[in-house]
């Protein structure tokens, strides 16, 4: 079975199949590949705009995929839509935050954001990148500038980065945050075989790391509990640990300005302490 038939079964159970109609209910596909999941959610009833970099390999006919380059600014008004999916999109921007900020403009309050990346945080991948910085280290080479860069044809001007900007669920977190935000709900995809193996071995020694550093910032800073709990969380989940892919489900917490003045009031805090 494959992710995307994975990650399908997931959006159906998690938001397609509900009761209620989708006639009406915006959402937007960025980056949109081939059209497979604009396609499922037409199919369910959604209004649906789609963008990526290389519309050109779009394939769905009812509606137009135009470009878009996230990072830079989604051709949509405030408050457009209900849904965003970014589907393996987050690790090729090269300014994460930047596209956050304009996926947070344009969806409503109490949107859904969901984003999907390959994992860096299962277990595969942090031996991976302990033994030569690389997302697999017996099959591919470090980033670098002849397997991580590539160019439209059409447009020279287009770069493309391969997973140059792979993202652990910690710093997704904060990013999120930083654009207002907040995790509702971290799905579970698919098991791999060698994080089971890597995990016996690991866990004993990640658990106890991680308490460790949780109780001891927390005595420092006892009122920041409540977001040191919910890294710990992350961070010992076992699911997130062998799963191969992050399959993530964000709230809009707040615009990007309230965002950024509650962020203003921790910092503030910090320093009067």
């Amino acid at each position: 079975m494959t992710f995307k038939t994975i990650f399908f079964k997931i959006l159906r159970k998690s938001l397609l199949d509900e009761a209620q109609t989708k006639q009406g209910v915006v959402a937007i596909d960025l980056p949109a590949g081939n059209g497979e999941t604009s396609k499922l959610l037409l199919d369910h009833g959604y209004t649906v705009h789609a963008f990526d970099l290389f519309p050109q390999f779009f394939n769905e006919k009812r509606i137009e995929c135009k470009y878009c380059d996230a990072t830079t600014g989604i051709p949509l008004d405030n408050e457009t839509a209900n849904l965003l999916i970014c589907q393996e999109g987050i690790e090729h921007f090269p300014d994460q935050l930047a596209a956050l900020k304009e996926f947070n403009r344009v969806l409503k309050a109490k949107g859904t954001l969901i984003i999907t990346t390959p994992n860096h945080s299962n277990l595969k991948h942090k031996i991976s990148y302990l033994l030569n910085e690389s997302e697999r280290h017996s099959r591919l080479m470090s980033v670098n500038e002849y397997d991580s860069i590539w160019f439209n044809r059409d447009n020279n001007d287009n770069q493309y980065y391969g997973h140059v900007f792979l993202i652990g669920v910690t710093k997704l977190r904060l990013l999120a945050k930083i654009a207002g935000f907040k995790i509702r709900k971290v799905h579970f995809s698919e098991i791999k075989p060698s994080n089971i193996f890597l995990f016996f071995i690991f866990y004993p020694f990640i658990l106890l790391s991680s308490l460790r550093s949780y109780f001891r910032n927390v005595k420092k800073k006892p009122y920041a509990k409540e977001s040191y709990r919910e890294i710990l969380k992350l961070n010992i989940d076992p699911r997130i640990l062998i799963d191969g892919s992050l399959v993530v489900e964000f709230e809009k917490e707040y615009d990007f300005v309230e965002a950024k003045k509650a962020l203003f009031q921790i910092g503030s805090y910090e320093y009067q302490t």
